[in-house]
């Protein structure tokens, strides 16, 4: 078959099913182009895109800046691996380090690989720095958590789908409930090894659970005190996606040179990826300050493809567009608008009972139990009416469209999204 040749959808989903491991469980439809906040399938029919491939495209799909600094380089040179210096590796370094208020960046791929990669670098730290005995490390994780899934991930997750037959599971994790400071403290207090606090800001896909106001302020102050690295997994929540660049931010937006203020929360280890290519590429960073990123040395951590000259390229386009098209401002107000709008349907809605969220990262939780097939349902006729979005953890539906998106545009999704709940009123 070759490479080009045109696919109907069904054959398209059918190759899938027959070559490809059953991993996942998609929305049938079959995509075959995008720009900016739209999609089209192998048909021609066109979407809104409400998922933004789990908030990696918030720059919009196939942005001409960036994909034309991919392109650029790709002439030149794409991968060297790390046994030689590249021209392109110390630029993007120094450029995240200052967009985001770090003294070194350690490059990977993956968002999973970047968990990793800042789970090594916490416990290395807390050997040699802290001073826990070897083997002895303990990192405390939230309830409900989604980091990846890589073996050791899934050891801490509480997700059985993801961790069910994939043991034996790794040690040296402590779960307590997102959103409880009261457990925080307890297990700091009551337990000397503690290395690090691994916390998603926004429980993106358990659902995008919010915390109360606060917790993460005293959370980082809870770590200050017990000498524990706060450890934030923005790879979804980051890069602009709820209203600010990090949603660690209070109203500090580091990517402003003129800003003055100070973050809210400034993570000892910061861990990005998703948008940091704006999807045109795997590229994914660990960020932490010299006293911590210091402990690693040659041979201690590495990647073949980390660092590549090509990922260093689209990163740094995938960057400036964040900050010249003011993409956190446009969350920060899109998101209140979506928020306030969709409240007003729920005020005499029996299908749907809320709707939570920050940005442009905000879930509906629809009147069903966790077991029906509600949402999925509403998300089938959701596409049939023009927009893309999927169920998380079965009633609840996540919405996060790129962040290009104009009020226009907003409130026409707005528009839809009332028109398909209508279909599901009791």
């Amino acid at each position: 078959m070759a490479i080009l040749e045109h696919l109907t959808a069904q054959q398209a989903i059918d190759l899938e099913k027959k070559y490809g491991s059953n991993t996942y469980h998609p929305l049938p439809v079959v995509l075959s182009k995008g720009e900016g906040v739209f999609v089209w399938d192998v048909d021609g029919k066109k979407y809104y895109d409400f998922l933004s491939a789990y908030s990696a495209v918030n720059q919009g799909h196939c942005h001409p800046k960036i994909v034309n600094a991919l392109t650029e380089q790709a002439k030149t040179l794409t991968l060297t691996s790390r046994a030689f210096y590249n021209d392109m590796l110390g630029k993007y370094e120094k450029f995240a380090c200052e967009y985001f208020g770090f003294d070194k960046l350690l490059p990977m791929n993956s968002g999973a690989e970047g968990v990793e990669a800042a789970i090594k670098l916490c416990r290395k730290w807390a050997y040699e720095v802290k001073g826990i005995n070897e083997n002895q490390a303990k990192i405390v994780v939230c309830n409900k958590n989604f980091h990846g899934r890589t073996t050791t991930i899934v050891s801490f997750s509480s997700d059985d789908t993801a961790n069910k037959n994939f043991g034996p599971y790794s040690d040296g994790f402590i779960n307590i409930d997102f959103d409880d400071l009261e457990a925080l403290e307890t297990v700091l207090k009551t337990n000397k090894n503690i290395a690090g606090f691994l916390v998603e800001p926004i429980q993106g896909e358990a659902g995008v659970y919010v915390p109360q106001e606060g917790y993460l302020v005293k959370a980082k102050a809870l770590c200050e005190k017990y000498n524990v690295l706060f450890i934030a997994d923005e790879i979804q929540t980051g890069i602009a996606r709820t209203g600010r660049l990090l949603a660690t931010c209070g109203n500090c937006n580091c990517a402003d040179k003129n800003c003055s203020g100070t973050p809210d929360v400034k993570p000892d280890i910061l861990i990005l990826g998703k948008a940091l290519s704006g999807g045109v590429y795997p590229v994914s960073a660990v960020l932490a300050n010299n006293d911590i990123m210091d402990v690693l040395t040659p041979g201690t951590h590495g990647s073949t493809f980390g660092g590549n000259p090509l990922a260093a390229a689209v990163a740094i386009a995938a960057l400036e567009v964040i900050r010249e098209e003011k993409l956190a401002e446009n969350a920060e107000k899109l998101g209140r608008l979506f928020r306030s709008e969709l409240n007003k349907y729920i005020e005499t809605s029996t299908i749907v009972k809320l709707v939570r969220g920050k940005g442009l990262l905000n879930a509906i939780v629809i009147n069903d139990s966790e077991d029906s097939e509600t949402a999925w349902n509403i998300c089938i006729a959701l596409r049939d009416n023009g927009l893309l979005a999927k169920p998380t953890h079965g009633n609840i539906i996540r919405f996060a469209p790129p962040l290009v998106m104009t009020e226009a545009q907003l409130l026409d999704c707005v528009e839809i999204i009332k028109k398909t709940l209508k279909q599901f009123e009791k």
